[in-house]
């Protein structure tokens, strides 16, 4: 039996805004980008669809906390009466694909006719107007990083584990190790796949840098690309000093025939899937894959009833280089094939919970080109916690018309391995099961964090002084794969520390 055209959702129009006042108390905030992106894909799909939007979704935003929250205030300024408004939980990078499914599952049970999503994060525009009001520089407000003040550190704060880019590179390093590869053949990964984002970016007008990078100058240590924590160069990390906004409508295939929208301009949304590790990423099975992650993805594929060799085009996730090399791992995505679509979060632009609207706006201009007929969108959130894909299609997918319930959380939670316990006061021998070390501004070491098994599988924390300069070596130079290797948990102050041996 033929779909339902009344039920098939589709998206119809795709609006992106960048915004770089000479000016920051000039600049728009991030309502402001929000809703000239909804404009812009107002504009796209013929005009005439935001005051009839029946669901006004909104990623959440953090670059002007205190307008919070939105989604009122945005159907409002596009005129909407809709009877469903409401934002995403957090500012997760997932959102914008989760409000898509959500969309589309609306218009497949004919809850709404017209159903529109935005985001938008005014993050560079805040920070220079908070420097100026502080009269700091601008790199001391982090609208990240500010989100921890006033709290009292814990734990995994007090090792220097407080925001996503102290995080992710446990699972960079993890990783390394479980794909055999020395940290030279890692990087060289990294860079590879970074390069091709970067040539990607420099070709779309909406990215915020274009300026392609080879593999060297992605992953070589240099004064303009500074080491943050490693083995990660600024080159290789989210780059969330962005005004950016991005929004799409979604609407079903009768309605956007109705309104004369053409043929070729519409795409069809297929089947999505969705599943989160633990919120406290202490509280892992592993580090060097993600078994939500592999569920969420496999699922998507085989839903849409396609395998990687049969999408066109992707968009993987990129906040940091350890989350594209999971996620072509699971579905086989070659390393020599553009991992993106928009370029990402270094290149195209990191606000922060938004980038997948970007991507989303991507893939839709991309697929009515003629850039191919299916792309997989990717999406990833928190501290490598949050997981949504789905597919977008020239042609309906399998399963158009219908309502999908897209939680695999229970498959991911019965794929998960046993989770160590946290010993915070453990002392004695230890094996290595990930790492990092964070770097000053000015390059050099500050300190390092181990994150070690102890001999009965538990798991702790130890520092590693910036002082400490042979473990600081041993864990930066190559020569060997720290991963795995044996020392010591020792009393030290406040933290427990790592010795080597």
């Amino acid at each position: 039996m033929a779909a339902d055209p009344e039920r098939v959702a589709v998206i119809v129009g795709v609006g992106q805004v960048s915004d770089r006042p000479a000016d920051p108390m000039q600049g728009r905030d991030s309502l402001g980008l929000m809703v000239a992106a909804l404009e812009e894909a107002d504009r796209d799909a013929g005009g005439g669809w935001l005051a009839d939007a029946g669901s006004v979704a909104v990623v959440q935003q953090i670059s002007f906390r205190q307008d919070n929250p939105l989604a009122q205030k945005v159907a409002d300024r596009i005129g909407s009466a809709a009877r469903i408004v409401y934002e995403s939980v957090g500012p997760n990078g997932d959102s914008p694909i989760l409000l898509l499914n959500e969309a589309a599952n609306r218009i497949a049970t004919g809850d709404v006719k017209i159903a529109v999503v935005t985001g938008g994060e005014a993050l560079r525009t805040a920070s220079q107007r908070a420097a100026l009001a502080a009269k700091t520089a601008v790199a001391d407000q982090n609208p990240i990083r500010n989100l921890a003040k006033g709290r009292a550190p814990g734990y995994r704060q007090i090792h220097g584990l407080a925001a996503p880019v102290d995080v992710y590179p446990l699972y960079e390093n993890a990783g390394r190790a479980a794909y055999g590869q020395t940290l030279a053949e890692g990087q060289r990964e990294s860079g590879e796949i970074w390069s091709r984002f970067s040539a990607v970016a420099a070709s779309t007008p909406a990215a915020w840098i274009h300026a392609p990078k080879s593999v060297d100058e992605v992953i070589e240590p240099t004064a303009e690309n500074r080491p943050i924590a490693f083995p990660y160069t600024k080159l290789m990390v989210a780059n969330s000093s962005v005004n950016q906004g991005a929004g799409f409508i979604v609407t079903s295939l009768a309605e956007a025939r109705r309104r004369g929208v053409p043929e070729g301009r519409i795409i069809h949304v297929g089947r999505g899937a969705a599943a989160h590790e633990a919120d406290d990423f202490m509280a892992r099975d592993r580090y060097d894959k993600s078994p939500s992650m592999e569920v969420c993805l496999k699922r998507t594929l085989e839903w849409n009833g396609v395998t990687a060799g049969d999408l066109d085009l992707a968009e993987l996730y990129s906040c940091f280089p350890c989350v594209p090399k999971m996620a072509r791992r699971v579905i086989g995505w070659p390393l020599e094939k553009p991992a993106t679509v928009f370029g990402g979060l270094t290149f195209g632009g990191g606000p922060i919970g938004n980038y997948m609207s970007h991507a989303v706006a991507e893939m839709v201009d991309s697929l009515r080109a003629g850039d191919g007929r299916t792309g997989l969108l990717f999406a990833n959130g928190g501290f490598a916690t949050h997981n949504h894909a789905i597919v977008l299609g020239v042609e309906p997918l399998p399963g158009a018309g219908e309502a999908h319930a897209f939680d695999c959380q229970a498959e991911a939670d019965a794929a998960r391995g046993p989770v160590p316990e946290l010993v915070k006061d453990y002392a004695g021998p230890a094996t290595i099961e990930t790492y990092t070390v964070f770097y000053a501004r000015d390059g050099r070491p500050g300190s390092g964090v181990v994150v070690a098994r102890l001999p009965d599988g538990n798991r702790t924390l130890a520092h590693v002084p910036g002082e400490d300069a042979a473990t600081i070596a041993f864990l930066t130079d190559g020569a060997n794969e720290p991963v795995g290797s044996g020392g010591t948990v020792a009393a030290g102050g406040e933290m427990m520390v790592w010795r080597r041996g």
